[in-house]
């Protein structure tokens, strides 16, 4: 089932071993090349299209420059980061496999060093900016406090992830993902630990989830009809109940992006709250995944520690998930698709010009 497709509206996914979107920290930090990608992003996307995953998400994108995590993360609020965009996802459909991007504001995890640099906060003597946030209410004790966005602003910024959208279908991207996840700025809005607003955006469930699903009507709205959009989630914060986002709402979240016009929900786990202990382990995240799916009608992609074929199968085959996301087991391993197709027992895809290697 793992080498079975998969059809999310008029798009067909060749399989069903997907490529996370994870950060590469490696564009330029200020300039006309600012958030551009360059070729170390087309090398690190080329390579597991070749190495056979389905669908590739491009890491977290910047909708705004104030939206990146760090100075040196990718962006799409400009022509110039569309059209370099272009050169790679021409060559991810050439090798069969489906460009997706994540669009994400980091929200007051924003303007953060490079995570081999430390990962701390950057001055704005060193590119940094002022953070913004549902609330004034700083990530940790090394994060500064991040400005509370007036209404006028959240339009904005709803606006902003219109505009990226709109640029990354014009760069060739088939999926778009709206990033709810990891304690960025849509994920601050959705958890009562980081949204103590008194507004229409903030206190009952209803108003938290507003800004998300804001979000997901303006992406839409400009995203083709025939294409799909996913949603990435934090299921939990891993905090008691009642301190934060809980699998619960989740559930509840992922009905009203169903009505929204979500097509899959990538359903991850924690990053909004400092501190918390969190039990890994092969496959920790894939219960939430499996309660979404029993308790919705939404398609689910489970991630988190898989790192084995027979247990990507399994989540598939016990009906957990419709897809799995591979995130570190790719960086270590731009061929594991390959692979497990193999120890599958399926013809694994592979470029012409490596058929010896068949």
């Amino acid at each position: 089932m793992l080498f079975d497709p998969i059809s999310l509206r008029s798009l067909t996914i060749p399989n069903r071993a997907w490529m996370a979107p994870m950060c590469q920290y490696s564009a330029a930090t200020d300039g006309p090349l600012a958030g551009v990608p360059h070729d170390w992003h087309f090398a690190h996307l080329a390579t597991r299209a070749v190495g056979g995953a389905g669908l590739i998400l491009a890491e977290a994108t910047a909708v705004s420059p104030e939206g990146r995590i760090s100075p040196a993360d990718l962006g799409l609020w400009n022509v110039r980061q569309q059209e370099a965009f272009a050169r790679i996802t021409g060559f991810l459909s050439e090798q069969g496999s489906v460009p997706g991007i994540q669009l994400a504001h980091a929200g007051r995890k924003a303007a953060t060093d490079r995570p081999w640099r430390g990962g701390g906060p950057v001055s704005a003597a060193d590119g940094g900016w002022q953070t913004v946030a549902p609330s004034p209410i700083p990530f940790d004790g090394r994060h500064p406090t991040p400005d509370e966005l007036p209404i006028d602003q959240i339009r904005r910024i709803v606006a902003d992830f219109a505009a990226a959208a709109e640029r990354a279908h014009r760069a060739g991207f088939k999926v778009v993902e709206v990033h709810g996840a990891h304690g960025y700025l849509i994920g601050e809005f959705l958890s009562p630990h980081s949204n103590h607003r008194t507004d229409a955006y903030g206190g009952p469930f209803e108003n938290r989830i507003r800004f998300a699903l804001e979000v997901v009507d303006a992406v839409r709205a400009v995203w083709p009809a025939e294409l799909p959009v996913l949603f990435r989630v934090s299921a939990t914060d891993w905090l008691p109940d009642g301190q934060g986002w809980s699998v619960e709402d989740t559930v509840r979240l992922a009905k009203e992006l169903l009505s929204r016009g979500v097509d899959l929900l990538d359903v991850s786990s924690g990053g909004n709250a400092a501190g918390v202990r969190i039990s890994t382990g092969p496959g920790y995240q894939v219960p939430f995944a499996a309660r979404v799916r029993a308790e919705t009608d939404l398609p689910v992609a489970a991630v988190g520690e898989i790192t084995d074929p027979r247990q990507a199968e399994s989540i598939l085959t016990s009906g957990q998930a419709d897809a799995v996301l591979l995130g570190r087991e790719l960086l270590r391993n731009p061929y594991w698709p390959q692979q497990a197709a193999r120890e599958l027992g399926v013809r694994p895809h592979r470029p012409d010009q490596y058929h010896r290697a068949i």
